[in-house]
């Protein structure tokens, strides 16, 4: 059965009277386009959604009502973006890092804690915090925040597919399915691609590209199936 994201970590900070809590996770790390969002979000103690779970988990119709309810009940939110140049420049853990530190400091107010997902917490912010393993499928407030930085990502690569239509972004979001690494191979890579990223910068070689990759054996709720490394591109994470 499904573990449902609860409040749980929360409640136990607000028993010590810690009253303003953020809820922070980031999307976009391994795509191959696009930039890195964050997201802060800081629920209030008597606000209770149904259905908060990590957002890869949910359809993009739930996500989409997910998100409404998130936006009109929730104290506060922050939206962190890392730009392509960024990932790049700095590589993507850190460029993740920048994403979720500047959405904290988007915040209109300053929480009291900050409960991030992952092993480890925010670098640069000075503010408590704890790192919460799998926090998108426990915290509600993380897994608010993994919505709203859903959503919000999502958004933008449906804008770059109206003016790249040829490369599917409406359907993969920059992420890795065959129907992506296709389309770099068939038409290149664009600017709002991550030249760091191998399969990026091999894609204006002679060198075949598929041989890289075997197949995940799952298909994401587009339809295309998603296909991952079978040998070690030098991601972070």
């Amino acid at each position: 059965m499904r573990i449902r994201a609860n409040l749980a970590f929360e409640r136990e900070l607000w028993g010590r009277g810690v009253t303003t809590i953020a809820g922070v996770d980031e999307v976009g790390v391994g795509a191959f386009a696009g930039p890195v969002i964050a997201a802060a979000v800081v629920l209030a103690s008597d606000q209770v959604i149904d259905g908060l779970a990590d957002s890869k988990l949910l359809s993009p119709k739930r996500r989409q009502k997910l998100f409404a309810v998130i936006s009109a009940g929730a104290v506060a939110i922050g939206i962190g973006h890392a730009e392509v140049e960024e990932v790049d420049r700095l590589n993507i853990y850190w460029a993740a890092m920048e994403a979720r530190r500047r959405a904290v400091e988007a915040l209109p107010i300053t929480p009291a804690h900050i409960l991030v997902d992952g092993k480890r917490r925010i670098s640069g912010c000075r503010l408590p915090q704890t790192a919460v393993i799998d926090g998108d499928a426990l915290s509600a407030s993380i897994a608010a925040a993994s919505i709203v930085a859903k959503v919000t990502r999502d958004s933008i690569m449906e804008e770059y597919a109206q003016h790249y239509p040829e490369y599917g972004f409406e359907r993969h979001k920059g992420y890795g399915t065959a129907d992506h690494i296709r389309a770099l191979i068939s038409l290149g890579p664009l600017p709002l691609h991550r030249w760091s990223f191998a399969p990026v910068w091999r894609a204006g070689t002679s060198e075949p590209q598929l041989g890289l990759w075997e197949t995940a054996g799952t298909a994401d709720r587009s339809g295309s199936e998603t296909y991952k490394p079978s040998t070690d591109l030098g991601f972070m994470f």
